[in-house]
């Protein structure tokens, strides 16, 4: 029964909520897209990627705030597919008129190729 109610707290402990987990827990995101950036510049990302797109650079909070997600999309599979070929594997930019679904399936293809 120990087992039974020791996975049973480890559960409930994952389905909390931001405020449960602690007064930091909400700002995490905001951490984890300050490291995405700091990555992104150190593989120069800025002259490597958004110039050829002739794309603006992101903010220190691009992605953890919803602000236009069509956008935010796009953006998001213009960097997989850089970091994709980057990484030595050929991956065609996808377009903004794209099936998002598409879109998504030939970016998880790619890396479960990996």
């Amino acid at each position: 029964e120990e087992g039974g109610a020791g996975r049973r707290g480890e559960r409930e402990r994952a389905e909390e909520g931001p405020a449960e987990r602690g007064p930091g827990a909400a700002f995490h995101m905001f951490v984890l897209m300050e490291d995405l950036l700091d990555k992104l510049k150190l593989l120069s990302y800025e002259e490597e990627a958004l110039r050829r797109h002739n794309m603006r650079p992101l903010s220190r909070h691009y992605f953890a705030l919803p602000t236009n997600p069509g956008e935010q999309f796009f953006m998001f599979c213009t960097l997989a597919a850089w970091l994709i070929s980057k990484a030595g594997h050929p991956f065609e930019q996808p377009q903004e008129c794209d099936d998002p679904n598409a879109v998504i399936s030939n970016v998880l293809s790619e890396l479960r190729s990996f």
